[in-house]
């Protein structure tokens, strides 16, 4: 398996749009997903794919190619054009049989790190046998489309089953935590935040950015609170002893000390 670490905040810029992939790999974002799928025109699938593999080389963020999704007219073309990058991630939408991403990943002849998109009720239900194909290492819900497909608002509460099954099982599977969907309103960075401090209160690992707006707010909500620093680091002062003990009324147990110890790891990651 190809070693693989959740972006925090990942950033969306269409593969149509060179002149933005210099902005996007400066703006903060811990990753940049070059958009082959959603954000280009038919007709600018050839530019964008052949600006793709002019420009991928010469970013220094982490680099993920989102390809369009097989059994479209341009997803042969997306594989043969991504094989030839080196070090990219590739992100496949509508990720619903196993077998479309080996059939993929044989098609790279090489290892290469997959990020399955979910965004269909089919593709939920055939997650674990995504989860367990060879070259998945992580998935990302595409929670608009999901909707979508469901025929259900696009609502937090509505989707709260489908988010939870996605982290449950990425972790059942021993999979990187997974990203959540993109926030579409740009109107105020307070939405992008409290969408993302959700998305990491429920175990995801980061969260898709559209805008370079959104990148400190969604870092912002992936950063534990000061109340969460602070109790950490009173549970992990308390427990030098390595046994029970009572902290400010809690049972201080080794659950609750590696709990604490993630909240102060994430520090460092955000």
């Amino acid at each position: 398996m190809v070693s693989f670490v959740t972006p925090v905040v990942p950033l969306f810029v269409p593969g149509s749009r060179p002149e933005r992939f210099d902005k996007a790999d400066s703006s903060g974002a811990d990753a940049v997903i070059l958009d082959l799928e959603d954000a280009v025109a038919p007709g600018d699938k050839d530019r964008a794919r052949e600006a793709i593999v002019a420009r991928a080389a010469t970013l220094k963020s982490a680099v993920v190619v989102r390809i369009n999704a097989a059994g479209t007219p341009w997803h042969e073309a997306d594989v043969d054009a991504v094989r030839r990058l080196d070090g990219v991630s590739v992100m496949l939408p509508k990720a619903e049989r196993p077998q479309d991403i080996t059939d993929m990943t044989r098609h790279m002849a090489r290892s290469v790190s997959v990020i399955a998109l979910i965004e269909s009720a089919v593709g939920l239900v055939n997650l674990p046998d995504i989860l367990a194909t060879s070259g998945v290492v992580a998935v990302a819900f595409g929670s608009v489309d999901f909707s979508l497909d469901l025929g259900c608002a696009h609502d937090r509460l509505i989707l709260l089953a489908a988010r939870n099954e996605i982290v449950w099982r990425s972790r059942a599977a021993g999979r990187a935590a997974p990203i959540d969907g993109v926030t579409t309103d740009l109107s105020n960075p307070e939405i992008a935040e409290y969408d993302a401090r959700h998305a990491m209160r429920m175990g995801f690992g980061g969260k898709m950015a559209i805008h370079p707006r959104q990148i400190e707010p969604i870092r912002n909500g992936f950063r534990p609170s000061e109340n969460d620093i602070a109790w950490a680091r009173d549970i992990i002062g308390a427990a030098s002893s390595g046994e029970a003990s009572l902290v400010n009324g809690e049972m201080v147990d080794r659950p609750v000390i590696e709990r604490a110890r993630r909240i102060l790891h994430r520090i460092a990651l955000v």
